[in-house]
């Protein structure tokens, strides 16, 4: 099915660093030491594919508040989408409180919609679902109410057991397919066009066949 031809909402829920952090890994792999600190992320074709041609019921970016990122998050916020900004904690230096925000986001979608449409999850944690919390326990609490789900992450951060899940039941996208089209080096590569020609989806209940 062509992106265009895609039916029903798209509901996008992007942890800002537990995308670009991993990049950072994988330019290092794909083009050398050196890319590691010239990798940057494409937002405007990450969004698209995630959007992957569907009309987006919403899309919430979570992330950090350094001043030096201000153009960054203006850039998204131009796209539509509602940015939701942390402090990083002094002792462990990542955002405070990301992933439930993000989770109170992914249940009020579930509740305010009428009918079950399609979560796209942009990170690749896993933490927590074992004890009911965590990206991938909401995810399952969301696919047994109908809702179709996939999770786009890169493949070297991906929880194991939210990969293999999310392949069961939905669509599994590695953003290594996608790496020259999703990334840019600053100052050396711009990024390429993107083709979603062969990227998998996912259905909700209601137009599962």
């Amino acid at each position: 099915m062509a992106p265009s031809a895609m039916e029903g909402e798209a509901h996008i829920f992007w942890d800002n660093s537990n995308v670009f952090i991993p990049a950072q890994y994988v330019a290092a792999e794909e083009e050398g030491p050196w890319a590691e600190r010239k990798v940057r992320i494409h937002f405007e074709n990450l969004y698209r594919l995630a959007r992957f041609g569907r009309e987006v019921g919403s899309a919430f970016c979570a992330g950090s508040v350094p001043p030096e990122l201000k153009a960054l998050w203006d850039n998204i916020r131009d796209m539509g989408v509602e940015v939701e900004l942390y402090e990083r904690g002094d002792e462990s230096g990542t955002e405070q409180g990301v992933d439930q925000t993000l989770q109170v986001h992914m249940l009020r979608a579930m509740a305010d919609n009428d009918s079950p449409q399609t979560a796209v999850l942009l990170t690749g944690d896993g933490a927590g679902y074992e004890t009911g919390i965590g990206f991938h326990a909401d995810l399952e609490r969301m696919y047994q109410e109908g809702w179709g789900i996939e999770v786009i992450s890169w493949d070297n951060a991906c929880n194991d057991s939210l990969k293999q899940w999310a392949q069961e039941v939905g669509a599994y996208i590695p953003l290594e397919d996608y790496y020259d089209s999703v990334t840019f080096l600053e100052k050396t590569r711009d990024a390429k066009a993107l083709s979603m020609t062969s990227r998998p989806y996912a259905e909700s209940d209601s137009r599962r066949t």
